[in-house]
């Protein structure tokens, strides 16, 4: 501690419980939502009109797998490419205009409940959100199919119940994307995490200096910093080697010769070295539980994330415990010799 705390910092995704999102899918778990939550008001409010809910269920679900099934043709006759890409079309518009049914249905329904019962405004206001989400992704659906228009991606949505969801690919070799959070941790030299950040659309260089900031305010002792090259920026750079005596931060691209003078002093090249071991953090947060967060909303995945994080310093803490015993131990037992 009299040298200084060196901190390494790395980012690892934590993925939500959520099932692969396409618009299809994401419009059926609206409609079902819908129709769940406009049967339940009607009971509550003895209205008509979703009698046979489970069968208008069915009926939708029926739909989605049609759609789900069809394909493009890869035929190399144009008429034959024509016809499918009709089909598809066809079934697609079958689909839509189901949802719509659906969701005018349960608009007539919401016109007749209640304004007075505090349960049911708590499910008006669910079957509002609800219903949101089934007019976007019709339209969604109706601009990529009939339309052939893309998608922006910031319009898109990947969980209807985990709206924080993020479409994250970092190019990891077999796993093309990744549905969660991106979480920053900063790890010091005896493998204890200091400090975390769950990432909300934001990455690694826009974090950067928020964590080294942050981690000096709760160890003013921190002195160095090592990250990969995905957080450097410039000013990056320039305001974290104001913060602190050594920033391994490799730059991107082709050096200079005063970037290269910089990254061959000892002490960058040996931190730079010792960054790697950062993974073993990761690996050993995935390992125990940190893969998927089970718990549900923002703050139910930041929770569940800082307990994580605290649960594995306590590990950490009993290994060093056990092998501190185990050397006392050692020591009191003297050099083992072998039996003649």
């Amino acid at each position: 501690m009299e040298d200084g705390t060196v901190g390494r910092c790395d980012s690892f995704v934590v993925e939500t419980d959520v099932h692969f999102p396409t618009d299809i899918n994401l419009l059926l778990d609206a409609i079902r939502k819908v129709i769940e939550i406009s049967t339940e008001l009607s009971r509550a409010n003895n209205l008509a009109g979703w009698r046979q809910y489970r069968y208008h269920q069915r009926l939708f679900k029926r739909q989605y797998r049609i759609v789900q099934r069809l394909k493009h043709s890869t035929s190399k006759s144009e008429s034959k490419r024509r016809q499918k890409e009709q089909e598809i079309q066809e079934a697609h518009r079958i689909y839509l205009d189901l949802a719509e049914g659906y969701l005018t249905r349960a608009d007539q329904t919401r016109r007749q409940i209640s304004q007075h019962d505090p349960l049911s405004m708590i499910r008006l206001i669910e079957l509002n959100r609800f219903m949101q989400h089934g007019r976007r992704q019709i339209e969604q659906i109706d601009r990529r199919v009939l339309q052939g228009k893309r998608i922006p991606h910031d319009e898109k949505v990947f969980s209807l119940f985990q709206p924080h969801t993020e479409w994250i690919s970092k190019g990891k070799a077999g796993v093309p994307v990744e549905l969660g959070l991106r979480v920053c941790v900063m790890e010091d030299r005896d493998r204890f995490i200091l400090h975390h950040r769950v990432m909300v659309k934001s990455t690694d260089d826009q974090v950067a200096f928020a964590m080294v900031g942050e981690t000096k305010q709760k160890f003013p002792t921190l002195r160095a910093v090592s990250m990969d090259k995905g957080f450097h920026s410039p000013a990056n750079q320039e305001v974290l080697k104001s913060r602190l005596d050594c920033v391994v931060l490799p730059k991107k691209g082709r050096l200079s010769q005063a970037d290269k003078e910089c990254e061959s002093d000892p002490e960058f090249v040996s931190l730079r070295k010792q960054h790697s071991a950062v993974e073993s953090a990761i690996n050993a947060l995935e390992v125990h539980g940190l893969d998927k967060c089970p718990d549900h909303g923002l703050n139910g995945f930041k929770r569940y994330v800082a307990i994580a994080l605290v649960a594995r310093n306590i590990q950490r803490l009993g290994a060093v415990l056990r092998q501190q015993e185990q050397e006392a131990t050692d020591r009191k037992r003297g050099p083992y010799k072998r039996a003649a």
